[in-house]
């Protein structure tokens, strides 16, 4: 039986069906055909991320904090059990303190498809509002993504089909 570590918060019988997927080869064609391998998405630069980002911020969280820098991370791994982080960096420059926000996204988001890109930012934006992951916290995610939960099962699918 394969482990199946990035499921364990689901219920068992949400694990079963996806250990049965997996035992009959039927995991991967079902993903591929929620999500054609032909329709890569072109966000594959730090620049194209941030625009990407700031879209999103501007359509949902125009009154939020800016963000100052977005990237993608070739060092976050999904090991650490992070594929996305924030970080909220204040300085005191003379009288006057600066924050700056800054989003990092794991570079593995280039090779996955664009849907699964944006419910990582829209998490990731969302900790601009909310810091703990609450009921406020995961309305926000759905506010700006609609099908957010099933984007983050389907992502929890593909780290097991590759992890």
């Amino acid at each position: 039986m394969t482990a199946l570590k990035y499921l364990s918060g689901y219920s068992q019988d949400l694990r079963n069906r996806v250990q049965q997927l997996i035992d009959t080869h039927e995991l991967r064609p079902w993903l591929e055909q929620r999500y054609p391998p032909e329709a890569q998405h072109l966000i594959q630069t730090d620049a194209a991320l941030y625009n990407y980002t700031q879209r999103l911020k501007q359509q949902y969280m125009r009154s939020s904090d800016p963000v100052s820098k977005v990237y993608f991370d070739t060092r976050m791994h999904v090991i650490d059990n992070a594929l996305g982080q924030h970080h909220f960096v204040s300085r005191v420059q003379g009288s006057k303190l600066k924050r700056k926000n800054e989003i990092k996204v794991s570079a593995l988001f280039k090779t996955l498809p664009e849907p699964l890109l944006r419910m990582i930012v829209v998490h990731e934006l969302a900790h601009l509002r909310e810091k703990e992951h609450n009921k406020a916290f995961y309305q926000l995610c759905q506010h700006m993504e609609p099908d957010y939960h099933q984007l983050e099962l389907d992502l929890r699918l593909f780290l097991t089909l590759g992890g």
